[in-house]
């Protein structure tokens, strides 16, 4: 059964589909230093695999019914730029992400033997130009302004060839705070018709995505292609997430769902790390059900979301701990 048959059967028969939480939360819970690194988790991919593969692991045990591949930030050139790599090692390091996460899940399956539909999927994550910038972008977009369309495309299309040919289930296109990025990868996803995406913004508020366009527009962006399985916010804080849906409600295709999967609510600052505030009040696992009735068909965590989180969100929509939906 192919990757999107299996999501349209998951979600008619078993509810929304729980993602991972917060790859590089949890390796750095694991005592990782990521922080200042400009590949981020994408460097272990080369000096610590196995630490990609546990963490992958530790999702899957808290009930995760997809894991996102170490690949965010990951680039061809930024694997040449920041490990003086060859163009070739560069690729195989990137094709490397979707087999440490199908190597996991296999594992995983072996170990446990799921029953029914619990046969976890792989996204390989395409994070936004800005990620390759390292400077924060990815939560303005204004990158996007000195760039066209084609440019992006040129960008992109190594990594996404690269995911494609590795095969990973879906391609998780995700924090993106641009409508121009958006429109260059529905365009570049024809190129790979064989593949399946979905689409999710990073956003600056309850109505516009990071570079200050409305969510409704990027809906409408995201309509524009067959390929998509959904389309929604990652990244952002959890309170924010039902006004967007909300805004949006009546312009999302029958032929795609919501997919949600913010962070704590804590806020960062490049100097202080993170910062508690009031919107972490507001978590994932009590706000999901009310997603679910907006059609949130995937629902997860990003930053600072753990494997504990994703444990009790299965919890909260499934009615059952992990080891019991297994």
């Amino acid at each position: 059964m192919g990757s999107s048959a299996r999501l349209r059967r998951y979600m008619s028969d078993n509810g929304p589909l729980i993602l991972d939480g917060g790859l590089a939360t949890e390796l750095e819970a694991q005592g990782i230093k990521l922080q200042g690194d400009p590949l981020w988790s994408a460097r272990l991919l080369h000096t610590n695999p196995q630490a990609i593969r546990d963490a992958h692991h530790r999702f899957l045990l808290s009930g995760a019914d997809v894991i996102t591949t170490a690949t965010y930030q990951a680039s061809i050139t930024g694997f040449i730029n920041h490990m003086d790599v060859s163009s070739e090692r560069a690729r195989e390091l990137l094709m490397s992400g979707v087999h440490l996460a199908k190597e996991t899940v296999d594992r995983f399956v072996s170990d446990s033997r799921p029953t029914g539909q619990r046969w976890p999927l792989v996204a390989g994550s395409v994070g936004p130009y800005g990620a390759f910038l390292h400077n924060g972008s990815e939560y303005t977009g204004a990158y996007a302004e000195e760039m066209s369309v084609e440019e992006l495309k040129v960008w992109h299309r190594p990594q996404m060839d690269c995911l494609a040919a590795a095969g990973a289930d879906f391609i998780a296109f995700e924090t993106i705070p641009s409508i121009k990025e958006a429109e260059a990868l529905v365009e570049l996803l024809r190129e790979f018709p064989n593949s399946k995406a979905w689409l999710s913004f990073s956003c600056k508020d309850g109505k516009c995505i990071s570079d200050g366009s409305t969510f409704t527009d990027a809906v409408q962006i995201a309509n524009r292609s067959t390929q998509l399985v959904a389309v929604g916010v990652n990244c952002c804080s959890p309170a924010l997430v039902e006004p967007l849906l909300d805004s949006a409600r009546s312009l999302l295709s029958p032929d795609m769902s919501w997919v949600v999967y913010p962070n704590s609510g804590e806020e960062w600052d490049t100097e202080q790390g993170w910062l508690t505030s009031e919107k972490a009040s507001a978590s994932i696992p009590d706000l999901s059900r009310t997603w679910v009735k907006q059609g949130a068909a995937l629902i997860g965590g990003c930053c600072r979301i753990a494997p504990a989180h994703i444990a009790e969100l299965r919890h909260q929509l499934k009615g059952s701990s992990p080891a019991s939906a297994v």
